[in-house]
C-alpha cells in the first residue's frame, strides 16, 4: 500500500505546488511524474533495504537464476527511471520502460502470492489486490509516456 499512497500524495502535493505558482509542476502531467519517481524511489530503496531484501529474493519464482542478482538489477532500474521520469528530456522513455519493468516484475507478485510468503513479516497483497494497483501502476506510467 505504501507505493500507492507514494503515487497519490507525491502527486497531489506536486499538484499542489503548481497550482501555488511552480510552473514546472503546472499541470496532471507534471505532478503525475514527480508521484511516480517517489513511488519508485521508495519501491527500489526496498531493493537494498536488509530488513526487506531477503523477502524480495523469496519472491522471485524459483525458476529463474540468481533471484539476488534479479532483485538488485531491477532496484538499480527502478532508481534510474525515477531519475529519468525528473529530467525532461528521458521522461518519456523512462515512463514507458519503467511500465514494462513493472510487467516483467509481475510474475514475481503472483509468485510470492500464491506461496503465501511474506514482506517485512506481513503476508504479501493478495493477488486481486495486487493486481489492481499494477494495473493503476502501469497505467499511470503508460500516462506519462504518451501524455502531453
Amino acid at each position: 500500500m505504501a507505493p500507492l499512497i507514494a503515487l497519490l500524495v507525491g502527486s497531489a502535493l506536486a499538484r499542489l505546488a503548481g497550482l501555488a505558482g511552480i510552473s514546472a509542476l503546472d499541470g496532471w502531467h507534471p505532478a503525475l511524474r514527480v508521484g511516480l519517481a517517489l513511488m519508485f524511489a521508495l519501491t527500489a530503496v526496498a531493493h537494498f533495504d536488509g530488513r526487506r531484501r531477503g523477502d524480495l529474493i523469496a519472491m522471485v519464482p524459483p525458476r529463474l537464476p540468481r533471484p539476488d542478482l534479479l532483485v538488485t538489477a531491477t532496484g538499480v532500474l527502478e532508481l534510474v527511471g525515477a531519475i529519468g521520469l525528473l529530467v525532461p528530456a528521458t521522461v518519456r522513455i523512462a515512463a514507458a520502460g519503467l511500465a514494462l519493468l513493472m510487467l516483467a516484475m509481475f510474475p514475481a507478485n503472483v509468485s510470492a502470492a500464491r506461496r503465501r510468503l511474506t514482506l517485512a513479516g506481513r503476508p504479501v497483497t493478495p493477488l486481486a489486490q495486487r493486481t489492481a494497483l499494477q494495473l493503476v501502476f502501469v497505467a499511470a506510467a503508460v500516462a506519462i509516456s504518451f501524455g502531453p
